[in-house]
């Protein structure tokens, strides 16, 4: 009876042994397997290394495998900016300047990069020395014009720029696998012990600027105005051609005009001369002696004086002597 029982009782523990065997066989299954598979995220480049010895690079998204012993280390591809601090140049002039710039930068050869420069930390300090590096010989090679200046052609600062993001990409693509996207010029001033003399003398400078313009514009107004005062006596010249030509014509239409109406009544326009010249010295209270065939006497006597003379109303006769 005995040993039933107890035959009975190992019987009864046999498959929960079996099904702790299966949970840690699925465990180690699943330990390998995470030891031996990886994913690669979409913004992420993935090297599977041995030892520390890159054996596999991985460029795109998705699974991965490795062997248990090896090791996946993973860089961001997205773009980065980087702000290097300002440093002290000198123009071709030996003018001292104070410069910085921006790098806009990725990771574009994950091998060669884990092999150089291994973080973003690193990555930026060897971008800082190459901006710097070709900064220097940038500025140390133009005048300070070409960085400062009002005048257009002697302006270069763009494509000065432009060329030190090209020599920039091309060092730390081959050096660090580094892309170099594009650089820009984030600050450009004048040391502070320095600035107050380079302000003095670039003012002296404006000043000389403005003096010549200045004198060139004088220069071209007294031009201007002399043409103008040219063009302004031709134009009256003209007019006062024109004006004694019109009052000639004018003046000889008007005395037509008289003689013709002076032909057709000639007692009317007498009358009109007696009145303008009495007006032209008559004022009020004014005595006036006058001889007696005098034609204004003749009017102030007679009102029908110019009509053939009909006897006035107090029995004087009408008909005096006329000029």
């Amino acid at each position: 009876m005995v040993r039933s029982r107890d035959h009975a009782v190992v019987s009864d523990k046999w498959p929960y042994r079996r099904a702790l065997a299966a949970i840690a066989a699925l465990g180690l299954v699943a330990a390998v397997g995470s030891l031996c598979f990886f994913t690669v995220d979409s913004a992420d480049y993935a090297i599977v290394t041995d030892f520390g010895k890159p054996t596999q690079v991985i460029t795109a998204p998705g699974l991965g495998f490795k062997h248990p012993l090896q090791s996946v280390r993973t860089f961001d591809h997205r773009l980065f900016v980087y702000a290097a601090p300002p440093s002290e140049f000198l123009t071709l002039e030996k003018t001292p300047v104070v410069a910085s710039g921006t790098i806009l930068w990725r990771v574009a050869d994950p091998k060669r990069y884990f092999e150089t420069v291994v973080d973003r930390t690193s990555a930026e300090s060897r971008l800082g020395d190459i901006l710097s590096a070709e900064l220097g010989a940038t500025i140390g090679s133009n005048p300070l014009v070409a960085f400062v200046s009002m005048d257009a052609a002697a302006y270069r600062a763009d494509a000065i720029v432009a060329e030190i993001a090209r020599r920039c990409d091309a060092v730390a693509l081959r050096d660090y696998g580094i892309a170099v996207l594009d650089v820009q010029l984030r600050g450009f001033d004048f040391p502070k012990q320095n600035r107050l003399r380079l302000y003095a003398r670039m003012k002296s400078e404006r000043g000389r600027i403005s003096m010549l313009y200045r004198s060139e514009g004088e220069e071209e107004g007294l031009k201007v105005r002399a043409a103008a005062e040219e063009q302004k006596a031709r134009i009256l010249a003209r007019a006062i051609e024109f004006s004694q030509q019109r009052r000639g014509e004018g003046d000889g239409e008007a005395a037509r005009i008289y003689a013709n109406a002076l032909s057709r009544a000639p007692e009317f326009y007498a009358f009109l001369r007696a009145m303008e010249a009495s007006r032209s010295f008559a004022r009020k209270s004014t005595t006036m002696v006058l001889p007696a065939d005098s034609p204004l006497f003749g009017v102030l006597f007679d009102s029908n004086y110019f009509n053939g003379g009909a006897p006035g109303s107090d029995g004087i006769r009408g008909d005096l002597p006329r000029k």
